[in-house]
């Protein structure tokens, strides 16, 4: 599954190979994607597509962050070990 961004301005994006969506709210999302752990932070954020068979997920708000997390041995740490590194 090959992974992509698209972002239009700071208002909009269109993300490809997305494993899982680990968290979300209006301020942050998580997102397990082939390329490892994505953080999407932002502003008034809010998931507007999500195709869990072809792995795509849209998200419209003010984008201010973009952000691949390291992993430790090929897992994702969680919330708190993201949190707390």
């Amino acid at each position: 599954m090959d992974h992509s961004i698209t972002m239009v301005g700071r208002k909009s994006l269109d993300i490809s190979g997305v494993k899982h969506v680990e968290s979300f709210d209006n301020e942050e999302f998580l997102l397990e994607t082939t390329m490892g752990v994505l953080s999407i932070r932002g502003q008034h954020l809010q998931m507007k597509n999500l195709d869990v068979d072809q792995g795509n997920v849209s998200i419209t708000g003010k984008v201010d962050d973009l952000v691949y997390l390291d992993q430790l041995d090929g897992k994702s740490k969680g919330l708190f070990g993201k949190l707390f590194k």
